[in-house]
């Protein structure tokens, strides 16, 4: 049975900071977000289906799926929110699955900004929230993506409340300072990963 690490925290947290550091330790990740691509690539099922529902303007002269325009209409139409997602979420949970499975190494990572609003966190035998201040958040994203503080507030406010996440947690790293610091916290993190997931084989 594989031990599997969710890995979560809101935009501009530094998850992928951390999971890059999971991957140097040779921990295989895998990435959700990363899975929500590939599953509306152009061929795939999902997107012939996302098409079906929406319809043409969804795509791209090239056939790709126009994620600016479906963000855009998702924000003003909530329940176009919830039909993208029972079209997505079963695609994306069947092939993380298949991917978690496949992983080889002692533990994997399952990185996902959602990991409590899609209860993937179910999957997982611990669940690791890296944490910084709202400000903060603010400040990386909208440095890092180029975003206006109004749209990062405005994805922030669909998330889980920091709060809620925070109760949910196994493990929670305050990722206010350096990546020197984030690093320190995430070391012992691993050697505990490593040890429950040999106690798991045995």
């Amino acid at each position: 049975m594989t031990y599997i690490v969710g890995l979560t925290g809101g935009i501009g947290s530094g998850k992928s900071a951390a999971s890059a550091w999971f991957e140097q330790q040779n921990i295989v990740v895998v990435d959700a977000d990363v899975v929500a691509r590939e599953v509306v690539e152009i061929g795939q099922p999902t997107l012939v289906e996302i098409q079906r529902q929406f319809g043409k303007w969804v795509l791209e002269p090239s056939g790709a799926l126009n994620r600016t325009a479906l963000r855009e209409y998702i924000f003003q139409y909530p329940e176009a929110r919830k039909q993208l997602e029972a079209i997505t979420h079963p695609a994306i949970r069947q092939s993380i699955i298949q991917q978690l499975t496949q992983a080889q190494s002692p533990y994997v990572i399952l990185v996902s900004p959602l990991l409590f609003e899609t209860k993937q966190h179910l999957m997982c035998q611990r669940s690791l929230l890296i944490d910084v201040p709202i400000a903060l958040q603010l400040d990386r994203a909208s440095q890092r993506d180029g975003q206006s503080r109004a749209q990062i507030e405005r994805i922030i406010a669909t998330q889980m409340s920091r709060k809620d996440k925070q109760q949910l947690a196994d493990d929670i790293v305050d990722n206010s300072a350096d990546l020197a610091q984030l690093y320190q916290q995430l070391q012992p993190l691993h050697q505990t990963y490593l040890r429950q997931s040999q106690l798991l084989d045995n």
